[in-house]
């Protein structure tokens, strides 16, 4: 009898023990520095969602790769119909591997989702969890050990590029790769409350193993930027203090070193959290330490999904409410800023802790070098520039008219929930109506653009007849910001930055100097007041005076021969 009871004990044991390493991620099997694969990662998951109701795996959009992504929901009520979640739960998107040789999200979400399936943790009531377990599949597969030269681990990580060598975190508005177009796709389908991007960070060195980027507050909107800078951030912040990790906002220092102050880091729409801001959603961008050892960096990382899901379970109807309110502040004719920088004026001290850092010959080079003294470590107060301040605003039309011939600008649109409507027939509508006075362009590529900058205006009111089939956005609707970030062309970000309607910046027909040089003469005897503008321009212009090319090319561009279309931004404002 008691070797039959000694025997069942055994057994119980035995498959305790096979039931919890049965759930043991391949992180965990390992030496503390080795990363899942992708298919070990997705049969994980597999697993996971096999074994346990609360979890689901769902197979979405294609990747640049070939392979689609996935998401997988915890959801605590059994409930994975997102028109029914989105009405009383609030929903998290985990974002891991946009940058894939920073994997350490990638395991510290497996080992979340297991914990909340087998209530390890604090299962939350009022939220569910969405991750995408890895984003840039494409580079996860072209996995090395030496591309990140700067980390610490692990063993082996994927490649910063996708599949067509993007890097998918300046691919947001754009939409250039088909990972961005899914990744939209999930986005409205979910239309998350909160979002985390987990990344590993470059630069300084200091004592800290996480660093963060929440989105910037002022950008974001007064209602739901106030909550939280406030409210949110500092709690997340407290309750990572409790489990003895100190983290500092993303070090994006003023100089060669932390010593003399750092700013936050300001994320327009070409990142993941820039975009997401822009349909009211708060993001964080988890920046683990790369010189830090990847156990402690996969820990860290896990902590702050854990510290963000608790604190937005117990303030999910709080956040939901904010976020609609938030959205009633861009309403037409209210200003709107499109042009923000750093306000330096406002700085605080942050108490950082850093090493000290000095400079010594270089070992390789003729110069010096940085150096960093770990066993020099400090605490002091350096200056911390959070807030940002307006330096361009436009005042919000109510709608915007886009010709159908754009039809790519049209598409990118729709697929973010951008409603419009088709004009019936032919109509003359008054209008705003730019044209590019001025821009500059970069010399090299950057993610397969030649991105335009400082792009400055001049604007007309008049009357234009618009074609049925032709298509008018109301500002008055859910996406009012993207609609502004992308139509307003100097916005940062906006589609004509981005070079998508880079046709008008051509002259399609011109002359020859010989023909039209009898034109111009005519033209200037019977326009008195044209011909003294002329004469004005040369007396004024000495350069102008010189070249009679340029001369005739401005009697050109003044006359009815001029094409219409050379520099007319062919998006037009309805003001009222």
């Amino acid at each position: 009898m008691r070797f039959f009871t000694f025997f069942l004990l055994l057994l119980s044991v035995s498959l305790l023990a096979q039931k919890t390493t049965k759930y043991d991620t391949f992180f965990e099997k390992g030496n503390g520095n080795q990363s899942a694969n992708y298919q070990e990662t997705i049969n994980y998951y597999r697993l996971l969602a096999k074994d346990f109701p609360t979890i689901e795996i769902q197979e979405m959009g294609l990747t640049d790769s070939g392979v689609p992504l996935n998401i997988v929901i915890f959801s605590a009520c059994k409930q994975f119909d997102f028109d029914k979640i989105k009405k009383n739960k609030a929903v998290i998107l985990l974002n891991n591997g946009i940058h894939a040789g920073e994997p350490d999200g990638i395991d510290a979400s497996m080992q979340l989702f297991r914990d909340l399936a087998l209530s390890r943790i604090s299962v939350p009531k009022n939220t569910v969890i969405v991750s995408i377990p890895v984003y840039n599949i494409g580079g996860y597969l072209n996995r090395n050990s030496t591309s990140r030269a700067n980390q610490d681990g692990p063993e082996v990580y994927g490649f910063r590029g996708n599949a067509r060598n993007y890097d998918l975190n300046r691919d947001f508005i754009k939409s250039d790769t088909r990972n961005t177009k899914s990744f939209i796709e999930i986005f409205h389908k979910i239309n998350p409350d909160i979002f985390i991007d987990n990344h590993v960070s470059n630069g300084a060195d200091y004592q800290y193993k996480l660093t963060y980027i929440m989105t910037q507050h002022n950008k974001l909107g007064t209602i739901l930027g106030d909550f939280l800078n406030t409210d949110m951030m500092p709690e997340l912040v407290k309750d990572l203090q409790k489990k003895k990790i100190e983290t500092t906002p993303y070090v994006n220092a003023f100089s060669d070193t932390p010593d003399k102050g750092f700013a936050q880091f300001f994320e327009s729409p070409r990142y993941a959290t820039g975009y997401t801001s822009l349909f009211n959603t708060i993001g964080f961008v988890v920046e683990t330490h790369m010189l830090k050892k990847y156990a402690e960096r996969v820990r860290v990382t896990y902590e702050y999904m854990r510290s963000a899901i608790d604190f937005t379970d117990a303030n999910y109807s709080k956040i939901k409410q904010l976020r609609l309110k938030n959205e009633e502040q861009y309403q037409p004719q209210k200003s709107y800023t499109i042009k923000w920088e750093i306000d330096t004026t406002k700085s605080l001290p942050f108490p950082f802790l850093g090493y000290q850092a000095s400079y010594k010959k270089s070992d390789v080079t003729t110069g010096n070098r940085l150096f960093y003294d770990r066993t020099k470590p400090y605490k002091k107060d350096v200056p911390f520039s959070k807030e940002y301040k307006s330096t361009k605003e436009i005042i919000i039309p109510s709608a915007y008219i886009i010709p159908q011939g754009f039809w790519d600008v049209i598409e990118l649109l729709k697929s973010n929930g951008i409603q419009m409507q088709e004009l019936k027939k032919d109509t003359l509508i008054e209008v705003e109506s730019y044209r590019i006075a001025d821009f500059k362009t970069v010399n090299s590529a950057y993610e397969g653009h030649y991105l335009h900058r400082n792009t400055t205006l001049t604007s007309q009111i008049k009357k234009l007849t618009f074609a049925k089939g032709d298509y008018i956005v109301s500002t008055a609707q859910k996406g009012v910001k993207y609609l502004l970030e992308t139509l307003e062309p100097e916005a940062v970000d906006s589609f004509f930055n981005w070079n998508f309607f880079d046709t008008i910046l051509q002259q399609k027909e011109g002359y020859s100097n010989y023909v039209f040089e009898d034109t111009a003469a005519q033209i200037m005897k019977e326009n008195p007041k044209l011909k003294a503008e002329f004469d004005q321009k040369k007396q004024s212009d000495a350069d102008f005076l010189k070249i009679p090319e340029a001369q005739l090319d401005w009697i050109y561009k003044h006359s009815e021969y001029y094409e219409k279309a050379h520099l007319q931004y062919p998006v037009y404002r309805i003001l009222k």
